[in-house]
Order: structure tokens, then sequence, then C-alpha cells
């Protein structure tokens, strides 16, 4: 696993080594160019200090015959790599200071550089009186002095590399603390502390990061509240039916005549077929919950979605005395697309819920229309339900999407979730829902945004 701070050390160093060498570079070439015009200089020197007049050839040390040849003697011994070499004017060598590899036998006045076999050299020619005066230097020697100048400039920042390093190890690790405080916080806790952490003065790296387990820990504590409430819930709305089921099998076990004992059997299917429904609207409800994670949302063409659950719960409308049809905003308008996007099933669960819910409100002889279209301007489609029944009060209509919770006239045997899953479905779609009078009767409807 990689390291945040071993990866900043690491990362810090190599800048700081990649940094000394580029300023050891650069002090290099100063002191080079330095070292050059330097030792240029001195040639000159030595050049202008020697005598106008060589009457004969001479070896070294010599006397130019002038009094100052104890002058020259120093200069030209001052360094012995220096190659000091006179001819006078008819070519003829008439000093040579040392014996060194040749050079050029003929001099380039001013300076030049050549390459001998023992290495290149810099030359200064130059014409005294009759005579030519040739003084060669090797360049190596000018490197050693630019490197031994880089590094005496170079070597205190060697020497403070360690205190370098300790300031930098103290560094990152005081700025990473903020970051192991907050782990250190979180590794702490346990599944029923979900509290936001401590707020107090974070960095600005490290807020984003507070901030978003803040945020994380809220929306936990919301699903596992939400999730504790649907649990107590359940609980709640089972204990009933579950008793009815044990009083009605204790009836058919205490029947007493083959009449009894079929409509106790009668009640108990009926019983069992309530308890069928309310666990299969619990499902749906969990699978609906804002913290399951939801199924990919595609392109569902509602109106023909609304034509087959028509189809599936047109039985169970006859069987009521009741005319359910789906119906057009226009004439024609069954055959073109209403496109939204979303979860077919979900969206299947939405309209039967609504349609069931209309068929159980209203009574025999009654209608249920169901209308699918396309919204003119912004775009989007809307799914109307509308029945001729009671309706529901305007004073209802605000509670009516909570779970388990029906109208007092409301009929028997519903376990009050139809419109809850509604709700739930309809915010997971980023859809909206509204009760409004059809007058007579309730219209619902919702409203999908565009499929993008």
């Amino acid at each position: 696993m990689r390291s945040i701070q071993r990866t900043l050390l690491w990362w810090l160093a190599a800048g700081l080594a990649a940094g000394i060498a580029v300023a050891t570079g650069l002090i290099y070439t100063q002191a080079r160019q330095e070292a050059n015009a330097l030792f240029d200089y001195q040639m000159k020197q030595v050049a202008a200090a020697l005598p106008s007049q060589f009457p004969g050839p001479v070896a070294p040390p010599f006397d130019g015959g002038n009094g100052n040849g104890g002058a020259s003697a120093d200069l030209l011994h001052a360094d012995e790599d220096v190659v000091i070499h006179i001819w006078d004017g008819t070519g003829r060598s008439l000093y040579l200071s040392h014996a060194h590899p040749a050079l050029p036998p003929r001099a380039e006045l001013g300076f030049s550089s050549v390459r001998a076999d023992s290495g290149e050299w810099r030359i200064y020619s130059v014409q005294v009186g009759p005579a030519v005066v040739q003084i060669a230097q090797p360049m190596s020697a000018r490197r050693t002095l630019a490197a031994h100048m880089a590094l005496r400039t170079v070597a205190p920042l060697l020497l403070l590399l360690p205190l370098l390093a300790w300031l930098v190890w103290m560094a990152v690790g005081r700025g990473l603390r903020p970051l192991r405080e907050i782990a250190g916080e979180v590794r702490a806790r346990d599944a029923n502390t979900l509290a936001p952490l401590a707020l107090r003065e974070m960095p600005d790296e490290i807020a984003p990061l507070s901030d978003a387990l803040n945020q994380l820990l809220a929306r936990l504590a919301h699903a596992i509240d939400t999730q504790r409430a649907f649990v107590a819930d359940a609980a709640h709305a089972l204990r009933t039916p579950l008793a009815a089921l044990q009083l009605q099998a204790q009836l058919v076990e205490r029947a007493d005549s083959a009449q009894a004992r079929q409509d106790a059997v009668r009640q108990l299917r009926q019983g069992l077929e309530r308890l069928t429904h309310l666990v299969a609207q619990l499902l749906t409800l969990a699978r609906q919950e804002p913290g399951a994670a939801p199924p990919p949302h595609e392109p569902v063409d509602l109106r023909a979605l609304a034509a087959g659950v028509v189809a599936e719960m047109s039985q169970a409308a006859i069987d009521r005395d009741i005319d359910l049809g789906l119906e057009s905003e226009e004439a024609g308008d069954h055959g073109v697309p209403a496109m939204v996007r979303g979860d077919a099933d979900a969206l299947r669960i939405l309209l039967t819920n609504l349609v069931d819910n209309a068929l159980s409100y209203i009574a025999a002889g009654g209608r249920v229309d169901v209308r699918v279209a396309a919204l003119p301007g912004a775009g989007g489609v809307a799914l109307a339900v509308t029945d001729n029944g009671p309706g529901i009060a305007e004073a209802e209509r605000a509670r009516v999407f909570d779970r388990f919770y029906r109208v007092p006239e409301a009929p028997t045997g519903g376990s009050g979730l139809g419109l809850a899953i509604v709700a739930e479905i309809v915010q997971s779609h980023g859809a909206r829902v509204v009760l409004e009078d059809a007058a007579p009767g309730l219209r619902v409807r919702v409203t999908f945004p565009p499929a993008a």
C-alpha cells in the first residue's frame, strides 16, 4: 500500500538532489568562465612582462639583457603547466620553457584553442618586437580549478543536507497529522456511532475529506434510521394479520360442522391473501428505499406500459363491474410512444398500485381512466389515473403518502402502502405526483421529466 508520507519524502529528496546537482553544474560553468577569464588575463600579463629583445637563443632560466631577467624568470616558471615558446622573425626558436607535447610551429596572433596528443590547449600568441611569443596552457588545469571552486561552493549545502532532511521529515509529518487524527477518530468508532466528526480547524486539503466523511455519516445515519423505522412499521403491520390467521386457524380446528369448517377455511384463505399482499407490498417498498441500489434507468414507452397494465387488470375491473380503460389526450395518440427514462418494473408497480387503489375505492358501476400524454413546451410525459369515486378530502391528501396510513373511510383489506410505494418510485425517477379533484372523484397525476 502506498504511503503519502513516503511518496512526499522521496519526491522532495529527489527534487532537492536534482536542485543541488543543477546548482553545482551552474556554479561549475560560472567558475569555469571566471577561470578562463582569469588565466587569459594572466597569460597576457606574462607576455607583457617578457623582454622585447632577444639577441640569441637562450635556455631557461634566461637573462634578456635588460636587467629584468629575474622578474621574467619568476613569471615564466610560476606555473609548471604553462609552456612559453619564443621565435625570432626568421622562425628560429629562441626559447622553450620546458619539454611539453609539440604545439603548432606557427603562432596565430591572439587567443586560440588547439588539440594535441596530450589534450586541449589554450594558446595566446603576441609579437614582441621582432620576436613572436607563444604562451600555452592545458584546458584540464582550468577545468580542475573550476571543479574545485564549484565543490567549495556546494560543500556547505552538502553539509546542511542532514538538517534539511530532518526539517522535511518534520514538515511532512506535521502536515499529515490531521489526516492521521481523522483516521484514528474513525477507527475508534463502531457501527452505532454515526455522529459527525469533531469540527476543528483543518487544512484546506483535509477539510473536504472531513466534510465528505460527515456527509457520508449523515447519509448512513439516515439510512439506518429509515431501516429501523421500516422494520418497526413492518412488525407492527404484520402483527395484526398474523394474529388473525392464528384465530382463523383455531376456528377451523373448532368447527363442529362442514358448513362452519368451510366458512372458517374461506376466512383463512382470505387472511392468507391479505397477508401475501401485505408482504409483497413490504418487499416492494424495501426495494424502493432511498438507500437501496437502484437499477439502471433505460428508455421506457410509458404508453405501451400503461396499455399492458390496463390489460392485466381488466379482469379484476370486470369482476367488480368497473369500467377500466386507456385514454389519450388527442385523437389517434395511442400509437405514438411516450418515452421516459426509468425502471420498467418499478413504473409497472407504480401504475398497478394507482389502478388497484382506484378499483378498491369506487363502487360497482364506476369508471377508471388511465391517460398518458406528452407535455408541450419543455417536454416530459404526464400519467393520470382518474376515477369517479368518493375521492380524498383535501386535508388527508398530504398524509396518504405516509406508510401504513389509511383514510377513515378506506375499505377493509388494504395495507396503507400503495401510495407510499408510489411516492418512493416517483422520487427515484425525478418525477412529481399530485392529487387533484376530478369532480366527482380523484385524479392522481404523475409528471415525468423529458427522456434525455
